[in-house]
């Protein structure tokens, strides 16, 4: 195995990201990609080498041959490259990190547990700005602490959006959370999609509207706090009444794989134009309530919700060069604890009992 860090889909918005956060590490991305134009532009941009593969396949087979260190994963339905990439790893004995958020992708993830420890290796999914954000502030508030009875978290991502198109990865992501999903008695349940919407006042005094959206930190911030009941939210979730009263029937049809690819690979290509970040801040925020009614509140204020998205599979890569994991597989802050995420730039804000 190499010292290598290998970026699947390193063309793009994200690949680029995270091979300018290596390069802040002293650290050299090999892009790997099917556009040798694309591929070529970007390496200049961050000083990343390239690997040209056509497919995921030929991109696998060169994992196996060469044996990486690291390959982080940009390219979704995580759902579907997910298991040949890791498949590949495994047998390379290269560890592997992926930015995907949804329930699906995730669960498919922490099945290859048993799978990663027997091989040796390391399998870190979530690596993004919503996965880690949220459940590293429950992991902060619940430090040797016993379970709680209830979590509660809301991602609140602010981006500076570039013009382009908004690609397969985060269309199926959006797709993929269309089913309402809770945590209810430890178990995945049904929900009303969009539900329990709360006006939140950020810690910069301004206000926003987060609603149910059962995206990966559901299963992350379950699995950091081993709470019985728990919602994850977005400031991204529509909220009106109207589009709510929809989703039941939008839910229904997405279910339906024709349709739910068709609909992905259309979406994938809207154009979408550039604007401003819509604040200064990203937040992370989570309310946690014990069985006594002791209720803690926190949260962990970034810039940036995508530049964080490049800078932890980025530190989580340097960690792992470093021999500073354990093998199988986990959510970033499980794997390293509520620091990862001040390691990355980020601060915690934690009121005391009766503040805001």
């Amino acid at each position: 195995m190499s010292a290598q860090i290998w970026v699947l889909g390193g063309a793009g918005r994200s690949g680029r990201s995270i091979a300018a956060q290596l390069a802040r590490r002293g650290l050299t991305a090999v892009l790997v990609g099917r556009d040798a134009n694309r591929l070529h532009a970007a390496a200049e941009r961050t000083g990343s080498e390239t690997l040209l593969a056509p497919s995921l396949a030929a991109a696998a087979s060169e994992i196996r041959q060469r044996r990486p260190g690291v390959v982080i994963n940009t390219v979704g339905p995580f759902t579907a490259t997910a298991p040949e990439v890791v498949d590949a790893c495994r047998a390379a004995g290269s560890h592997y990190i992926d930015l995907a958020n949804d329930v699906a992708a995730l669960s498919a993830a922490f099945a290859m547990h048993d799978a990663a420890t027997q091989a040796g290796h390391t399998l870190v999914t979530g690596a993004g700005f919503g996965v880690t954000a949220t459940e590293s502030v429950v992991a902060k508030l619940c430090q040797g602490r016993p379970a709680p009875l209830r979590v509660r978290v809301d991602m609140v991502p602010s981006i500076a959006m570039e013009e382009g198109t908004a690609g397969e990865a985060l269309i199926s992501t959006l797709l993929g959370s269309l089913e309402g999903r809770r945590i209810t008695d430890g178990r995945l349940a049904p929900t009303r999609m969009f539900s329990d919407a709360v006006r939140l006042t950020l810690p910069d005094g301004s206000q926003v509207t987060t609603a149910s959206m059962p995206l990966g930190e559901l299963l992350a911030a379950h699995r950091a706090s081993g709470a019985r009941h728990v919602l994850s939210a977005s400031s991204e979730a529509p909220s009106s009444p109207a589009i709510r009263a929809m989703m039941p029937a939008v839910s229904t049809l997405m279910r339906w794989e024709r349709l739910r690819s068709f609909t992905t690979r259309r979406l994938a290509r809207v154009h979408v134009k550039a604007k401003e970040r819509p604040r200064d801040h990203s937040w992370g925020h989570a309310v946690v309530i014990w069985a006594d009614g002791e209720t803690r509140e926190g949260w962990l204020r970034l810039g940036d919700a995508q530049e964080y998205t490049g800078t932890v599979p980025a530190e989580i890569a340097r960690l792992l060069l470093a021999g500073e994991g354990r093998p199988g597989a986990y959510t970033p802050a499980a794997l390293f604890g509520p620091a990862l995420a001040e390691s990355c730039g980020a601060e915690y804000l934690l009121p005391q009992p009766g503040q805001r």
